[in-house]
C-alpha cells in the first residue's frame, strides 16, 4: 500500500516535520510493507519559516521585537537561498502567536501584533525585494494595527492623539483616522504576498473575533467589545481610505493581520494554493492509495481553509480515500464528511490534561497511526476474496 502522510503541527507540541515521522513509525508498525511518502504540510502558522528556509537552503536571521504581550521577545526571520530576488518570510507566529502567550495572559483584546511589523521593517532594512508572510496560530485580533504603527502608520483617536502603541484591538474602539505618511520608506518598492486562510473575514457574522477570539482566552464580553472594535476599524478605513475591508477575503486571516496587510498593498493568498507552489506539491498526490493527514482539533472550522480538508479535496477529486487524526474532537465535526475526509479520530486513549497532552504527543501520534493503520488492514481483508 502506498501512503501519503501530509499532516499540519499541532500547535504548542510538535512540528509538521515531526508529526510526519511520528505517523511513518505508527503506520510501519501496523504495515511494514507500506511505501510512505512523507510531506510536512506547514500552513503559514508555526514552523513555516523554518519549512521554507530548509527547502530552499536559506538562512534565519535572529532578532528582538516587541511580543504579543508587550514584553521584548526574541524571534526570526528567514532569507530564502536560490531565489531570483532576494526574498525574506516572516511568520507572524514567531511575534504575535497564540503559544508565546502564558494561559494567565490570553486576552485578545490587549495582545499585538506590533513585532511582526518589527519583523517586516527588518526584513526591508536589509535590502529584501520579496516578502512571504505566514499567517497562521495567532493570539492576537488588532486588526494588524500593531503592524501598522510598528511600520510608521499614526493611529488617530477621536481626541487628535495617537491610540496606544501596541494596544490592542480594544484600543481601535476610539480610532477616528489613519495617517500613512510616515511609513517605511522602502515598503512600497517590495513586493509583499500573505499565506493565510482566505476564508476568514474580518466583520460580519463570521467576524474573526466571533469565531476565533473565544479560542485566544476571550470572555462573551471581551468577544463583543472586539467585535465593536474591529468594526469601527473597518468604518474608519471606508471613511478616511475609500476602502471596504470588513468581509474582504482573507482580511480577517490572523485575528485581522490580512486586513492591515491589505493597507500595505500586500497580496493575500489562499494558505494551501500558495503551498502547493512554494513547496511544490502539484504531485503529492499521485500514485498514493490513502491519505493521512492530521492537526490538533478537527471541528466545524476545519473546512473553512484548514489543511485536513484541504488535503481532502483534492484527495476526493482523485478518488483517494483521507483519515485525519486529531489531538481532540470538537464541536459539529461531522461537517468535515462533507468536506471530503472519509474518516477522523483522536489520537487521546484517556482522559489528559493539556499539559499532559502536550507532552505525549508524540507517542499518542504514533499510537494513532498504528490504531488507524489496523483499522484499513481490517477493511482491506473484509473486501478480499478471502473475506468473505
Amino acid at each position: 500500500m502506498k501512503v501519503l502522510v501530509c499532516p499540519s503541527g499541532f500547535k504548542g507540541s510538535i512540528s509538521p516535520d515531526t508529526a510526519a515521522d511520528c505517523m511513518e513509525a505508527g503506520i510501519l508498525r501496523a504495515l511494514p510493507t507500506a511505501a510512505i511518502r512523507k510531506v510536512p504540510l506547514a500552513d503559514g502558522g508555526e514552523g513555516f519559516a523554518h519549512a521554507l528556509v530548509a527547502s530552499t537552503g536559506g538562512e534565519i536571521r535572529h532578532i528582538s521585537v516587541v511580543g504579543p504581550i508587550g514584553t521584548p521577545i526574541h524571534s526570526f526571520y528567514g532569507i530564502l537561498g536560490g531565489a531570483s530576488v532576494k526574498t525574506a518570510v516572516v511568520e507572524m507566529a514567531a511575534a504575535a502567536g497564540l503559544s508565546l502567550i502564558p494561559h494567565s495572559s490570553r486576552n485578545p483584546c490587549v495582545t499585538t501584533t506590533f513585532g511582526v511589523g518589527q519583523l517586516i521593517a527588518a526584513a526591508l532594512d536589509e535590502g529584501v525585494e520579496r516578502i512571504i508572510i505566514g499567517c497562521g496560530d495567532s493570539g492576537t485580533s488588532d486588526g494588524g494595527a500593531g503592524m501598522l504603527q510598528a511600520l510608521g502608520a499614526r493611529l488617530v483617536g477621536r481626541d487628535g492623539q495617537d491610540i496606544p502603541r501596541a494596544g490592542g484591538g480594544q484600543s481601535l474602539l476610539s480610532l477616528a483616522g489613519i495617517d500613512f505618511s510616515g511609513m517605511h520608506p522602502k515598503l512600497k518598492a517590495v513586493a509583499i504576498e500573505a499565506v493565510c486562510n482566505w476564508k476568514n473575514v474580518l466583520c460580519g457574522p463570521h467576524g474573526v473575533a466571533r469565531v476565533y477570539g473565544p479560542q485566544k482566552g476571550a470572555s462573551p464580553e471581551q468577544t463583543e467589545l472586539l467585535v465593536a472594535a474591529l468594526e469601527t476599524y473597518a468604518v474608519v478605513i471606508h471613511r478616511t481610505l475609500g476602502i471596504t475591508i470588513g468581509e474582504a477575503p482573507g482580511s480577517g486571516a490572523s485575528g485581522g493581520l490580512g486586513a492591515g496587510l491589505l493597507l500595505i498593498g500586500a497580496r493575500l493568498r489562499p494558505r494551501y494554493d500558495a503551498l502547493l507552489e512554494y513547496f511544490h506539491l502539484e504531485d503529492i498526490f499521485d500514485s498514493c492509495d490513502l491519505v493521512l493527514t492530521a492537526e490538533g482539533a478537527v471541528d466545524d472550522q476545519t473546512p473553512r481553509g484548514k489543511i485536513p480538508a484541504e488535503v481532502a479535496l483534492r484527495s476526493q477529486a482523485r478518488g483517494i480515500p483521507v483519515i485525519v487524526l486529531a489531538g481532540t474532537i470538537g464541536h459539529n465535526a461531522r461537517v468535515n464528511y462533507e468536506a471530503g475526509i472519509d474518516a477522523f479520530a483522536s489520537i487521546l486513549q484517556q482522559p489528559l490534561t493539556l499539559e499532559q497532552a502536550i507532552m505525549d504527543t508524540e507517542r499518542l501520534l504514533t499510537d494513532g497511526a498504528e490504531g488507524a493503520m489496523r483499522m484499513v488492514e481490517v477493511g482491506r481483508r473484509l473486501n478480499s476474496p478471502a473475506g468473505h
